[in-house]
């Protein structure tokens, strides 16, 4: 029997696009969307977005198009989003983890901000939210963790502090680590890690506007790139 292809990272990070923008025309009433109109709204091609539903069966009828109720709630089981996510924020008494720690957008995907952390004396015992509680000394997060059933970890930390609380994010049992800091981690077989390089980003949109300025094309996706 032929092995199911799993789908490449870009593929799902498109499918959280898919989500928002779906669940924004039910918001509006729209009942069906074609998959050239999707990819239009979403500066995609249509084989583009063909080929990344593709992965989790089929979807859509041929000359109809895709019912936009039934393939929301299709992506969000497809994410596991129909269910809650705790997660927790190391790093909260800085100023990106208090804006994460504040932020009401992550409940409206399941997400549920359950412990903050930090190893400031001047922030520890301090609250947040109510949900959260208050931040929590640093050498508490396996125990926390456990108890509170977190599986996501936040990491909003310097670069010199990741060295110090590795061998306590591997001892929590959390299952998944969203790491802001500027220090690549590695995901293994019992952590899955995603790195958001914020400087990486600004250069790709200061690229993005000098090609602009230059009166150069900008560049586009379609269904041949590489993933």
């Amino acid at each position: 029997m032929t092995k199911k292809q799993a789908p490449p990272q870009a593929t799902i990070r498109r499918l959280s696009v898919y989500l928002r923008y779906l669940s924004g025309l039910e918001n509006d009433g729209a009942k069906v969307i074609s998959s050239q109109d999707l990819a239009g709204y979403l500066a995609l091609n249509p084989a583009q977005v063909r080929k990344d539903l593709a992965y989790f069966g089929e979807f859509g009828k041929r000359g109809v198009g895709y019912s936009v109720k039934k393939l929301r709630d299709h992506i969000i089981k497809i994410l596991g989003l129909q269910q809650v996510r705790k997660v927790a924020i190391i790093g909260a008494g800085g100023r990106l983890g208090r804006a994460l720690a504040l932020y009401t957008g992550f409940e409206k995907r399941n997400f549920k901000v359950s412990a903050l952390f930090d190893n400031d004396p001047r922030v520890i015992g301090t609250v947040l939210s109510a949900d959260a509680g208050e931040i929590c000394p640093i050498e508490n997060l396996p125990r926390i963790v456990k108890d509170r059933n977190i599986e996501i970890l936040i990491l909003t930390v310097p670069a010199q502090a990741i060295k110090e609380i590795y061998d306590l994010i591997m001892l929590s049992g959390v299952q998944a680590v969203l790491n802001f800091a500027p220090f690549k981690l590695i995901s293994n077989e019992n952590v899955v890690v995603n790195n958001v390089d914020l400087t990486t980003e600004l250069e790709s949109l200061s690229y993005h506007l000098r090609l602009k300025e230059a009166g150069e094309p900008l560049p586009t996706t379609d269904s041949t790139e590489e993933e």
